[in-house]
């Protein structure tokens, strides 16, 4: 009898904003009614931001050709058109909640170009938090600040080159903020898997084990120095 083939372990991404291109929208609101932030259950401190309170309203930014499926949010949401909520759900998709229309006020044209059209129905979505959790010991991050909680595993970081998943934290969710770092949002290989094949614009999605984010050229000085926006 053939022995079995060992399963593949699961893989991860990072989802960051696609910078540029045809579908670059931003989301803005001067009106921001806020509640508090979720805490640690365990000792205490503030994870994560504000929450978002209604009304939801506000206005767009079109620096790109068309409007984007995704974006950022206030308070560490998402802004998700409605065609890409319908299909998270077709799929079965799991991670995301709420699903709260947002009035959109305005578009403001950001670069020249024809006056655009109407935009789509978008609607507030807040991506899990609470059961997976970074490996703190395997994952490369930089900071001055020792983790002192091992449930919310908060170390304040100043250069990540790389995060690990810990093992048996995960329980199947497909969007979600690790424990360790909330303020990355991690995607399943089905949730990758299932962007591809909607064409889901606006985003980009980076293996969660080559993720960097390096502001002040710890682990890369070269990264800094190429950078046109760094003044330094």
């Amino acid at each position: 009898m053939a022995s079995e083939l060992p399963s593949q372990p699961p893989r991860f991404f990072v989802m960051e904003k696609l910078r540029g291109g045809h579908h670059d929208t931003e989301f803005g609101t001067d009106e921001l009614n806020t509640g508090p932030a979720m805490l640690c259950p365990r000792c205490g401190d503030i994870v994560g931001l504000l929450t978002w309170l209604p009304p939801y309203r506000g206005e767009l930014e079109l620096y790109g050709k068309d409007y984007g499926d995704l974006m950022e949010a206030p308070c560490g949401g998402l802004l998700i058109t409605e065609r890409f909520a319908e299909a998270v759900k077709a799929e079965g998709l799991t991670g995301l909640s709420g699903f709260q229309p947002v009035e959109v006020t305005r578009v403001l044209r950001k670069r020249r170009g024809l006056k655009p059209g109407p935009p789509p129905r978008y609607l507030f979505a807040m991506p899990v938090y609470g059961n997976p959790a970074l490996d703190m010991e395997r994952s490369r991050i930089l900071s001055k600040k020792p983790m002192e909680c091992t449930w919310c595993r908060y170390v304040g970081p100043d250069a990540i080159d790389g995060l690990v998943l810990e093992e048996g934290t995960w329980n199947g969710e497909d969007v979600f903020r690790p424990r360790g770092m909330w303020g990355v949002i991690i995607v399943s290989e089905r949730f990758m898997r299932f962007a591809e094949r909607q064409a889901m614009s606006h985003m980009t999605l980076v293996p969660m084990e080559k993720y960097v984010w390096d502001p002040l050229g710890l682990y890369y000085p070269r990264l800094v120095q190429l950078d046109p926006s760094n003044k330094g």
